[in-house]
């Protein structure tokens, strides 16, 4: 039987690409995974690693070498490449840009792209604002169809009191009941 196609969207939160690159083996056990990264993540070299060593991780665990440009994110759609698409982790920045419909990132525009033929995106939020100035915008998505959310919960509430970060180790459970049209349960972790 062949695997779902999951897309893995990733955006510039990097403190957290090492608790995504600790579920990916698992993800790759039941879907046929699609790495994309934004520009930034793609290119950016910050304390958590380089940028070229992050992509070889990506490519070295999906077998395949990310999408990382916009040219290369448009023809998601109208090619059905994916079943669903999830995006994590999703900056504030991205979270932003999905709720007004911007798409000038490979990430942004394979969300686009996706939701054109009406198939699941599946966000996973990792954000410093996401109850401060993001959480309108997280609230905009919310109520929006085919969007699906990975259980969240504030990051760090006395250091950091409006910071949110999504249960990686639920993004598996997340993308499955999302092809089922269903939202996991409950969305605060």
């Amino acid at each position: 039987m062949e695997k779902p196609k999951l897309g893995l969207a990733l955006c510039g939160s990097f403190c957290t690409f090492e608790a995504l690159f600790r579920v990916l083996p698992s993800l790759t056990e039941t879907f046929e995974v699609i790495p994309i990264m934004s520009e930034t993540a793609a290119g950016t070299d910050t304390r958590f690693g380089r940028a070229e060593d992050i992509k070889n991780r990506l490519r070295d665990l999906c077998g395949r070498e990310p999408i990382t440009t916009v040219t290369g994110a448009e023809p998601i759609g109208p090619r059905g490449m994916l079943d669903v698409l999830a995006v994590a982790p999703c900056t504030g920045n991205t979270l932003g840009k999905l709720a007004r419909g911007i798409n000038d990132t490979a990430v942004t525009m394979a969300v686009k792209s996706h939701l054109r033929g009406g198939r699941p995106v599946v966000i996973a939020i990792s954000t410093n604002d996401g109850l401060g100035a993001c959480a309108k915008n997280l609230g905009l998505l919310l109520e929006r169809r085919h969007f699906y959310f990975v259980p969240f919960r504030q990051d760090d509430p006395e250091k950091k009191p409006l910071s949110l970060v999504s249960d990686l180790e639920k993004l598996q459970e997340t993308a499955l009941l999302a092809l089922a049209g269903k939202q996991i349960q409950p969305i605060l972790a």
